[in-house]
């Protein structure tokens, strides 16, 4: 349905959370090297439970490498705290990439200025600068999947192979 991107992902538990997320709406998770931990890590296994053999994970060695292939256009969207551009006004469609960044040091800021229509953000109050990005993901994707869920079709454990 949609194509979920974590840029340079430090957390283990935040991946393995983001990969269990991603198998309920049917969207893909790719993750773009370096990462912060080892992809076999038990703790990224832990979060996703059951679930993280049903994900569909890409793996790119590079944000360069994803960007070749995926330049941002009008199907991409970037998180951040630096826009005004509220998520929930995006018109989201199938197949759209969404990515969000490190939860370190977020999306590269040239490629965020160099694309300044395509970035959105999840309004916070004063007193927060940022949210898990577990939770940020999972209030994209779920807003993303609202907007179309016409035609939906539940993706349960049980159609897919173990």
């Amino acid at each position: 349905m949609f194509n979920i991107v974590l840029v340079e992902p430090q957390i283990p538990p935040n991946t393995g959370t983001i990969g269990r997320l991603c198998v309920n709406p049917g969207a893909t998770l790719h993750l773009i090297k370096p990462l912060g931990f080892d992809i076999d890590d038990k703790t990224v296994k832990r979060a996703g439970l059951d679930y993280w053999h049903l994900v569909d994970l890409v793996i790119w060695e590079s944000f360069d490498e994803f960007l070749a292939q995926h330049p941002i256009e009008i199907n991409s969207y970037m998180a951040t705290t630096k826009t005004d551009n509220l998520y929930w006004d995006t018109k989201f469609q199938r197949g759209d990439y969404i990515l969000f960044g490190s939860e370190t040091k977020g999306i590269d800021e040239k490629v965020l200025l160099a694309n300044p229509d395509q970035c959105i953000t999840i309004p916070m109050g004063d007193g927060g600068r940022s949210l898990n990005l577990g939770i940020s993901v999972g209030i994209v994707a779920y807003e993303a999947l609202r907007q179309n869920y016409d035609g939906f079709e539940k993706i349960t454990i049980e159609n897919k192979e173990r």
